[in-house]
């Protein structure tokens, strides 16, 4: 047994080195990280709200990673071609993907070649409600909302087909007993706001943030927020779990990189992103279009919810018939 104790000695202290050299090879990679401008992907046009979003986020995170930063939009496909394309960059950390539902139903369906497990959460930027909404009004309460769809189905606006929105109406119905709804979609929030307001639709799928004018003119309003909590914002409107409908869809958005960038890299971006989005500006931001400092997330519970919703997204959609 003596002539083992040197071999197995030598290979504990080889192994410890090997170790070492990992995480301080980590470590100068951390500290040489950025080395180049970083880019940050979306799927969203100039002027959307996951494009607001993505700049807003930058503001502070440029100064905290010292570095620029540039928004790269690859629209297509409800984020295929976003996601198709981040597969295509190195897995440095100089590529940061905004992460949507959308691009779960996309990821849901299969529409395109990337897998959840080819990306790993970085944070959380928000976490926005899907909310109910109808002409001021039109009914006089929630439950008088709901009570005139067990008698007739009514026509919802949506600014997407086979996505958050119109599952979000179908589900709202489905476990609330309802009638099956008309859905008409809409080219974005906007002119969904708009065609609402005129009498097009008798309810609309929308954001605070799309309709943020119409309501405060008095022609829209919130009627039902699918949440597990009312909102802040309009902390009168109740949800549809305090009305007895066990739904609850958020137009979520965060950030994401290439599974294979190295930890110390992934780490250091998490945390500038993280302090950036705790800034006084981007939580002014928040409180503009109606949401708080819960919005923000890191890594671990983004993670989670990242799973839990292309779950739940494919088995909605596979329940109404768009996955078969």
């Amino acid at each position: 047994m003596k002539p083992i104790k040197p071999v197995l000695s030598r290979a504990v202290l080889m192994g410890s080195a090997i170790a070492l050299s990992g995480l301080l090879f980590g470590s100068a990679m951390a500290n040489e990280f950025p080395s180049k401008t970083i880019e940050v992907v979306t799927h969203a046009g100039a002027g959307g709200g996951t494009d607001v979003t993505t700049r807003m986020m930058m503001l502070r995170a440029r100064r905290e990673l010292k570095a620029d930063m540039v928004v790269v939009n690859k629209k297509g496909g409800g984020g295929a071609v976003a996601m198709d394309y981040y597969l295509t960059v190195p897995a440095d950390g100089h590529s940061i993907l905004t992460f949507t539902i959308g691009h779960a139903a996309t990821l849901a369906k299969g529409k395109t070649k990337m897998k959840l497990s080819d990306i790993r959460p970085i944070a959380r930027g928000t976490d926005d409600p899907q909310i109910l909404m109808v002409r001021c009004g039109a009914y006089k309460s929630a439950e008088a909302f709901v009570a005139a769809q067990k008698k007739a189905p009514i026509t919802y606006g949506t600014t997407h087909l086979g996505n958050i929105d119109d599952v979000s109406a179908f589900m709202f119905a489905k476990k609330g007993g309802l009638k099956t709804p008309k859905i008409v979609p809409f080219d974005g929030g906007g002119e969904l706001a708009t065609q609402l307001v005129a009498g097009a639709v008798d309810a609309a799928v929308l954001n605070l943030a799309e309709a943020g004018s119409q309501i405060d003119a008095g022609d829209i309003c919130p009627i039902v927020v699918l949440a597990d909590q009312r909102m802040s914002g309009i902390p009168k409107v109740k949800t549809a779990k305090e009305m007895g409908i066990d739904v609850s869809f958020s137009t979520v958005r965060g950030f994401v990189v290439h599974k294979d960038v190295p930890d110390a890299i992934a780490e250091k971006i998490e945390q500038a992103l993280l302090k950036s989005m705790n800034h006084k500006v981007y939580q002014g931001f928040l409180t503009s279009v109606g949401l708080d400092s819960t919005s923000v997330a890191g890594s671990k519970e983004w993670g989670k919810q990242l799973s839990t919703m292309v779950v739940d997204m494919e088995a909605a959609l596979r329940e109404l018939g768009f996955i078969q």
